[in-house]
């Protein structure tokens, strides 16, 4: 066993679901999605943002990610993090259920997420995109070392288009395909308070709108093409207007080599909070 940085409560790695994990929105009796047909069933039948994010955060639907994500979590941890327990399960929905503005993500990294338990904390990504929520408003404090940490996100919630750590960073076509019904239902919950969308990278974007479709909003056609800053304007199926926004992704390979720096991402949040506040 091994102690949480912020609590410095002992925990097994992975964390077993109830058992006290700052921010852990599962309890032992949360049901359990062993597979597609179990993802599809308990995903369509989950009323609330926090009973999906339970549900989320004990799948194990996709036997290659349960087996790398469990992997990194026991055996192969970072040096710098060897005496901190790993979260070592999915990653659920982060932020304020009843946010304007939603950001979508790709994947938790397998020392970020996957180690601490919340969407981009513990990593240099993370850093970069909660430092520019604090300057737009929408974090409590500019920093996130841990779950348990303090910090909050108010009219601003995180979601990605695969909750579990992927190998070499790379969901298959198939588990993409079985996450995105967690990623459905969260949209569905989500619809009555999102006028604004940040898409986090193109993968991010073209999981939105594939999202998007599945659920039959109207999605432009040609299908509108990634890039920073890049914006496209979709319908839901209740007929609310909702504006998606590319960024760069805030992974190291785009913040150390200046391809997206501090201005660049500060004015696309300054962007999302004119449209998600006008409402159009």
């Amino acid at each position: 066993m091994d102690a949480h940085p912020v609590t410095g409560q002992m925990f097994d790695s992975p964390v077993p679901p109830g058992t006290g994990w700052p921010g852990d929105p599962a309890e032992p009796e949360t049901p359990v999605a062993h597979g597609p047909a179990d993802v599809v069933a308990l995903a369509a039948s989950a009323d609330t943002l926090a009973e999906l994010d339970a549900r989320v955060s004990v799948c194990r639907a996709c036997p290659r990610l349960v087996a790398w994500r469990e992997h990194v979590a026991i055996s192969g941890r970072r040096a710098s993090f060897a005496d901190q327990p790993y979260w070592g399960r999915p990653g659920p929905s982060f932020g304020d259920p009843e946010a304007s503005l939603l950001i979508m993500g790709l994947a938790p990294a397998a020392n970020g997420t996957n180690r601490t338990g919340r969407m981009f904390t513990g990593d240099r990504s993370g850093d970069w995109l909660y430092a520019a929520l604090h300057r737009a408003g929408y974090a409590s404090q500019p920093g996130s070392v841990a779950s348990g940490d303090g910090l909050r996100l108010t009219d601003c919630r995180i979601v990605a288009a695969v909750r579990c750590a992927p190998p070499a960073n790379k969901p298959s076509t198939p588990e993409r395909h079985t996450c995105g019904h967690w990623l459905d239902r969260d949209l569905e919950l989500s619809v009555a308070t999102v006028r604004a969308v940040v898409a986090l990278g193109g993968i991010g974007w073209s999981a939105f709108l594939a999202a998007a479709r599945r659920l039959g909003w109207q999605v432009p056609r040609p299908t509108p093409k990634f890039g920073h800053g890049a914006e496209a304007a979709l319908i839901t199926a209740a007929g609310q207007p909702i504006r998606l926004i590319g960024c760069y992704h805030v992974s190291q390979q785009n913040t150390f080599t200046g391809r997206l720096t501090e201005p660049m991402l500060d004015e696309i949040f300054v962007r999302a909070r004119g449209v998600a506040g006008s409402g159009q």
